[in-house]
């Protein structure tokens, strides 16, 4: 039986179409979203004007993404909007994905969280109330009006050096994962299209490499060439693909058999049109989903190997480095390890609570459980 929706008029205010559907938490988040950019630009001005006096790439990528958060805070909201005022039936596809993902709060927490990191990690520069290299008089100093999150054990702010933390702990595992969907996806579709032969070398190629332990390979590779952040992207995206080649190669399998993959084919199209304008776009859902639940995968193997000191080294900020500093000193600063592995932790589960609502939009069974 089909759901009646009831559909407000849209009002040029965001918040209030939220408000007249009886969303009201969708009403508050709606005029936060407008509302806490503009507060953010205004706090953070004059401080923006005086990093600026020594720019640096980073500050001005920051100061650039200050500016532009009020925009993309309304166009949110506007868009948040958009999507209450319009019925469920006349409703684009699009909406329709945005409608079931916002249905699930936990995917909307997961959303938040991700994007509050992100922001944090561009905005470092600007947010950071220290400097996170310099070394301060007070040695494990404890969380205080001056030291919010207190200092290390040689006097270096927590919170700025966990701010810029986040930088190296997002970068790794978003590049990390965009290298092995790139592999995994070129692998997982020459395998699946040309079948045969070639599916068999390539598919026995991937189960021998998933047959040794990831970490032990990751390990032995650090161990001989020495830790590097370049190297550790390198090593955790060239070993991490193989799942998204299997999951890519199911997924080219049954849609090469496809009407209107057949009809490509008969019409004379190349075989890198059929696969990069027919076959890729129908198959790259799952591989969105995979992608995002690996990123928290790759952030904590990244955080694992840089506590282990084979990852990011001394003296760059990465969570994973802050605990290993935090192993000799944390019966007396409790606050050394805490800060850290519960930003670890905080990160990864949201990255899987938004990886679980992507897969509610891409399961048809989910969207139909959404429309009855």
């Amino acid at each position: 039986m089909q759901r009646t929706h009831a559909t407000p008029q849209q009002s040029a205010w965001p918040g209030r179409t939220a408000w007249r559907a009886g969303r009201r938490l969708r009403a508050v988040g709606n005029a936060a979203c407008v509302a806490a950019p503009l507060a953010l630009l205004v706090a953070l001005v004059p401080r923006t004007l005086e990093r600026l006096h020594e720019p640096r790439a980073d500050t001005v990528v920051a100061a650039c993404v200050l500016l532009l958060l009020p925009v993309l805070g309304l166009l949110a909201a506007r868009a948040d909007a958009s999507i209450l005022a319009s019925s469920w039936p006349d409703a684009s596809p699009g909406q329709r994905a945005a409608r079931t993902f916002a249905h699930s709060p936990s995917a909307m927490a997961g959303a938040c969280v991700v994007v509050l990191l992100l922001l944090v990690a561009l905005l470092a520069p600007l947010l950071a109330p220290h400097d996170p290299f310099a070394f301060e008089k007070m040695q494990l100093q404890a969380p205080s009006a001056t030291y919010w999150l207190g200092t290390d054990e040689i006097g270096r702010d927590l919170l700025s050096r966990l701010l810029y933390g986040a930088r190296i702990s997002l970068a790794v595992g978003v590049v990390t994962v965009a290298l092995a969907v790139l592999l995994g996806t070129c692998v997982g579709l020459i395998a699946g299209y040309a079948g045969g032969r070639i599916d068999g070398v390539l598919m026995r190629g991937v189960d021998l490499l998933l047959a040794f332990p990831r970490i032990f390979l990751v390990l032995l590779i650090i161990a001989l060439w020495g830790p590097s952040i370049w190297l550790v992207v390198t090593v955790l995206g060239l070993t991490g693909w193989m799942s998204t080649a299997r999951l890519v190669r199911a997924q080219v399998l049954s849609l090469r058999e496809m009407e209107f993959v057949q009809a490509a084919r008969l019409s004379g199209a190349p075989t890198w049109r059929v696969l990069a304008l027919h076959i890729l776009p129908n198959a790259i859902a799952p591989v969105l989903v995979s992608a995002t639940l690996m990123i928290g995968n790759t952030i904590l193997a990244e955080s694992t190997l840089s506590f282990l000191g084979l990852g990011v080294q001394v003296p760059t900020p990465s969570w994973g480095a802050m605990l290993n500093e935090a192993r000799g000193a944390w019966r007396s600063a409790w606050w050394l390890a805490t800060f850290p592995g519960v930003a670890i932790a905080l990160t990864v589960l949201a990255y899987n609570l938004l990886g679980d609502g992507l897969r509610d939009v891409v399961d048809p069974r989910s969207r139909a459980r959404h429309e009855v």
